[in-house]
């Protein structure tokens, strides 16, 4: 469908730009004064009106005969042959009006419309159709400009969709990896304990499918996931594994990442609490300040443990996630000294709405 009939508005605009058209050839009709300004305005008013509707046929010559892959000369063919076919349509309704306007009582003879200059009118319709053909090439330019946009934008988010869809499915095998050799080892030893802590997997897997398909969930539930998860770690390390989790109660709607905790416990138990004798309390804040949320880990370490041989992709995948979700609007910066490890990730500021809100939106 032409682009100027799908809305109201683009039709206003469309027949006010030749209503001014017309409002001009008009008034140098009347400059000329060979016809008076009464049957000047009948005449040319509405049969410019009628032809600009003929005019639009114009937009689809042009997406026919597009100008980046069309021959000049058969683009030069082509619409001057439409504009001769246009010309003359408009000069059959000239002729028309003028008899029509003619029989119109007008209150004299001399405020009929004269004999009509058939070349000068075949002349105008012509270059009038010449100019919307110019016109519709701009439009046409411009709707194609939109659609390349509009798939750039497209390609972008299912780009980015990819790529987070990918970083999901590395955290999955990694946990699992790590989980089932520490079933495999309490199996032997802690049969008990490893039934549990199966289990336990169970659940947080079901959790994780969960909230994994989810682009952001609330604070709240990342917490439940990093709660079932700590539970599963509790059962191989005892009470060598404390926590101390403070989130600010206005904290627990705002939006993160699925999994976004769970790696970094992971690398907190695997690289801090597993290296010391007497294990440690890992630290966890989630706060608001002013736009942004602030999530804080921290956990004491082994200046002597051994270097790590893992894949370390732990952080490199939280990174990942926050530049592709947020671009450079996430932070995340590590700290560490002898013997405390902390991370801060610092996000922008989304929240859940609230009922309230809710009901307003609807």
């Amino acid at each position: 469908m032409h682009p100027i009939l799908t809305q109201a508005e683009r039709i206003g605009v469309y027949l006010a730009a030749w209503l001014i058209l017309g409002l001009l050839l008009t008034a140098l009709t009347v400059a000329s004064g060979q016809v008076d300004i009464a049957p000047s305005v009948l005449f040319i008013l509405p049969l410019t009106l009628v032809y600009s509707f003929v005019c639009l046929s114009a937009w689809y010559l042009c997406r026919a005969f597009p100008l980046s892959k069309t021959p000049f000369p058969r683009l030069a063919f082509t619409h001057l042959v439409a504009a001769a076919f246009a010309g003359s349509f408009g000069l059959l309704l000239g002729t028309g009006w003028r008899s029509v306007i003619n029989q119109l009582p007008l209150g004299s003879s001399s405020a009929s419309f004269p004999e009509i200059d058939v070349r000068l009118l075949f002349g105008i319709a012509a270059v009038l159709f010449l100019l919307a053909v110019a016109v519709h090439y701009l439009i046409v330019a411009f709707e194609d400009s939109r659609a390349v946009e509009r798939r750039v934008l497209e390609l972008k988010l299912l780009a980015q969709e990819a790529e987070l869809k990918a970083l999901r499915a590395q955290i999955d095998p990694h946990f699992l990896f790590n989980s089932l050799n520490s079933v495999s080892a309490l199996t032997t030893r802690n049969p008990s304990a490893a039934r549990e802590m199966t289990l336990l997997l169970a659940d947080f897997l079901r959790k994780s499918l969960k909230f994994g398909t989810n682009q952001e969930i609330t604070l709240s539930e990342e917490l439940s996931l990093a709660t079932n998860f700590l539970e599963i770690e509790q059962v191989r390390f005892g009470s060598r594994l404390r926590v101390d989790l403070a989130v600010d109660e206005h904290a627990h709607q705002c939006l993160v990442p699925p999994l976004l905790l769970q790696p970094l416990l992971e690398n907190a138990i695997n690289h801090g609490i597993a290296h010391l004798v007497d294990g440690g309390t890992i630290q966890l804040r989630a706060y608001r300040n002013g736009t942004r949320l602030r999530l804080t880990l921290e956990n004491p370490c082994d200046p002597h443990r051994p270097q790590s041989t893992g894949t370390g992709i732990g952080l490199e995948n939280i990174r990942l996630r926050l530049r592709s979700l947020y671009d450079t609007e996430a932070r995340v910066d590590l700290y560490e000294d002898k013997r405390v490890f902390r991370v801060e990730l610092s996000l922008p500021l989304h929240d859940l709405p609230g009922p309230h809100e809710a009901s307003t939106e609807k």
